[in-house]
């Protein structure tokens, strides 16, 4: 059971932590214009708004029952237990930071968005790099904690 529910949370944060990553390497909105980068926003604001933060918070719950699953080995429980704050950090930063801005931008006309368009472009992007730095170090800390090794390698 705790090897499938492994896999199953490997499995899903490594998507999450996919798209995160994903948009972070290849959605830099600073070179756009203001009305490439509304149509552009409002687009994966359409698509990603609703399903990204029900994966986290699937993520966030599959990571930690590992952690309570595992608490006889200690170091996969500190490991797995520091994950899930990482995936909590990153999903208070979605809630807090970037999907705030999206209520903004969602509204928008692409073609004659708010004067301050680029100052909230900005801060979205800064937190959307943020909460990424945090997504893949849980990623990793729950891979370090699958993948650890028992005694001398052979």
């Amino acid at each position: 059971m705790i090897a499938s529910i492994r896999f199953i949370s490997l499995l899903l944060t490594s998507l999450l932590v996919g798209t995160m990553f994903g948009i972070w390497l290849g959605f830099n909105p600073a070179a756009l214009s203001a009305a490439a980068y509304v149509e552009m926003q409002q687009n994966s604001i359409r698509s990603l708004n609703v399903s990204l933060p029900i994966l986290g918070l699937v993520c966030i719950i599959s990571t930690a029952t590992l952690a309570v699953l595992t608490k006889d080995d200690k170091r996969s429980l500190h490991l797995l237990v520091v994950a899930t704050l990482c995936l909590v950090a990153a999903g208070l930063i979605t809630r807090f930071a970037n999907q705030p801005i999206n209520a903004i931008v969602i509204g928008w006309n692409p073609q004659s968005p708010a004067a301050n368009w680029a100052e909230l472009r900005d801060t979205w992007w800064h937190w959307h790099g943020v909460r990424t730095v945090a997504g893949v170090a849980g990623l990793a800390l729950a891979l370090l904690a699958a993948v650890r090794v028992r005694g001398p390698t052979q």
